[in-house]
């Protein structure tokens, strides 16, 4: 076993004895040890239950017959980060926690791992990591929090945001405003909509990496822990079989995430995290694989903010593995794919029935013929952007405006609030990208300030930061090349009319290449808003092409 290298022998008698230390047995020792990398804390609520998924995963380990031993993976709640300066660290915190995990894992030599993540950052992180490492390796996550109600509808975070702007607009009063604040996050978990931490636990399900309900069960059921013992149970079988995360993380299995992307309408982030997951286990990753994808892969589901329906009742449509039935209805898997179950794509989704066409769409009758995600390529975003076709009303698919041009998400809120954005503009927020920012900040208070003021389905916003899977409109963003490396982006000026054509999968500035490239030659470089600390070293990294330069939106061909 891996193990041995620290248990073994009498050069080892040291290690021992700080296992003794621990007050593990020698029959502990004599077993595979087993790392549950948990990221359990007290400040995230999609991560509070995670002390309970990480007891049961021990016992379901120790009933396989190997010995948990578990140890921490920090998480950041994008929700409480959002709208200052901790979303400035959002982002960034996925490859510390890749690396963190990587320097736990090697240092103490674990046999296997089973990785217990939730909200946005740490799952893919966490899939980095076992990528690396590459030991047997299950994940488990903490689960979907239940819709909440208010006034007779189901409610979610994104609900909040818009609240707050709608309030601000007079359009909501103080106490509607309580109330919904009181309710729209009723339980612990992952918030209920399709936001980005249940797109990526819904994803590590397609991966193979996750068990049936991973993405799906609500985090207060107590079929989650069950799910969680059995997790424990099977990277035990794992480990037995010797399968690791690279026979499961292939390029096909990639591209079968990227296809259900398309199919459930995922956070836009997923187009930052499946290339960098793709990176660790050496697939090139260019985004307009998305558009290829997309071509041919029907959207079935709306999920919050994208219409009605909340993952908890996706899970009792049967699930991710339900979608990925409709999906094979028409061949668009690779059912080969092996996945922790030890069976394969294809075995895994034999006899799946769809419980719900209303919340899962037949493959003949989806809400679009093509996927949820678009990648938009121009004269503005030469090396691509990306946004969410199927939270876009349909009178937005074509857009034409005048830019109104801001340098911080801040600036841009207060006009909106303000009432200076008025239906037909197109608001820029530039200089929020991975260097910029630096950290690529999410907007979505400047999205949510958009719909409160019942602007939604009238006013785009471009941006080289990022989007919250919570996110709806006319919001495209990952503009590539960022404002701060001298994109085109940093070149728009107050009034510049730009042209936003989603099914034509452009996006374009209607200035004359002449004009642009006069606006280059007197473009100077912002000073850097952050000069000391991780953000000033991840910047760094950013521009000398490190590995944290994977954190930047790949190139389109």
């Amino acid at each position: 076993m891996r193990s041995d290298t620290v248990t073994k022998g009498k050069q080892q008698a040291p290690h021992r004895s700080l296992f003794n230390a621990l007050g593990l047995t020698e029959e502990e020792m004599n077993r595979p040890l087993v790392g549950i990398v948990c990221s359990y804390n007290e400040i995230v609520p999609g991560h509070m239950n995670l002390d309970k998924i990480a007891n049961a995963v021990k016992q379901g380990v120790a009933m396989a017959g190997g010995t948990p031993i578990m140890f921490p993976a920090i998480a950041v709640c994008d929700g409480i980060a959002m709208g200052h300066i901790g979303m400035k660290y959002s982002l960034v915190t996925r490859d510390l926690i890749a690396d963190s995990t990587e320097a736990m894992a090697m240092a103490h030599q674990f046999d296997a791992l089973v990785m217990i993540p939730n909200c946005d950052k740490n799952v893919p992180g966490l899939l980095m990591a076992a990528a690396r490492i590459n030991v047997p390796t299950v994940f488990v996550s903490g689960g979907p929090m239940l819709a909440g109600h208010v006034k007779g509808q189901k409610r979610s975070l994104s609900s909040m945001f818009e609240a707050v702007g709608a309030n601000a607009a007079g359009t909501m009063s103080d106490a509607d405003l309580c109330e919904f604040e009181n309710k729209v996050c009723p339980t612990c978990g992952s918030c209920s909509g399709m936001y980005t931490a249940n797109s990526m636990n819904c994803l590590t399900e397609v991966l193979g990496m996750g068990l049936r309900g991973n993405g799906t069960i609500p985090a207060v059921y107590s079929e989650r822990i069950r799910l969680a013992k059995h997790a424990g149970m099977k990277v035990m079988e794992l480990l037995e079989k010797n399968i690791r995360p690279r026979d499961i993380m292939t390029k096909e299995a990639i591209l079968n995430a990227l296809t259900v992307d398309m199919a459930l309408g995922c956070s836009t982030n997923s187009m930052l995290h499946l290339p960098a997951i793709a990176h660790e286990v050496g697939m090139d990753f260019e985004i307009d694989f998305a558009n290829g994808i997309s071509e041919k892969t029907p959207n079935l589901c709306h999920l919050a903010p994208a219409g009605p329906t909340y993952m908890e009742d996706l899970n009792e449509a049967g699930g991710v593995y339900a979608v990925m039935a409709e999906l094979n209805k028409k061949g668009l898997l690779h059912t080969e794919c092996m996945t922790v179950t030890g069976k394969t794509v294809g075995e895994n989704i034999e006899g799946v029935v769809n419980k719900d066409p209303e919340v899962i769409r037949p493959i003949d009758n989806p809400y679009t013929p093509t996927g949820g995600l678009a990648v938009l390529k121009g004269n503005l975003a030469p090396d691509g952007s990306v946004v969410k076709r199927s939270a876009v009303v349909d009178e937005m698919l074509v857009h034409e405006g005048p830019a109104r041009v801001f340098d911080c998400e801040e600036d841009a809120i207060a006009a909106i609030k303000g009432g200076k954005i008025v239906a037909g503009d197109v608001v820029v927020i530039r200089y929020e990208g991975p260097k910029g920012g630096p950290g690529m900040r999410e907007m979505l208070n400047p999205t949510s300030a958009i719909a409160g003021m019942g602007l939604g389905s009238s006013v785009a916003l471009i941006t080289d930061g990022r989007f919250s899977g919570a996110s709806r409109g006319a919001s495209i963003g990952h503009v590539s090349p960022e404002a701060a490396v001298g994109g085109p982006i940093a070149l728009v000026e107050e009034g510049d009319l730009i042209q936003i054509d989603i099914p034509n999968l452009s996006i374009h500035l209607d200035v004359s290449d002449e004009e642009l490239a006069k606006r280059k030659e007197n473009w100077t470089p912002r000073e850097p808003k952050v000069t000391t600390g991780y953000l000033a070293r991840y910047a760094a990294m950013v521009t000398s092409g490190n590995r944290g330069a994977i954190l930047e939106v790949p190139k389109a061909k």
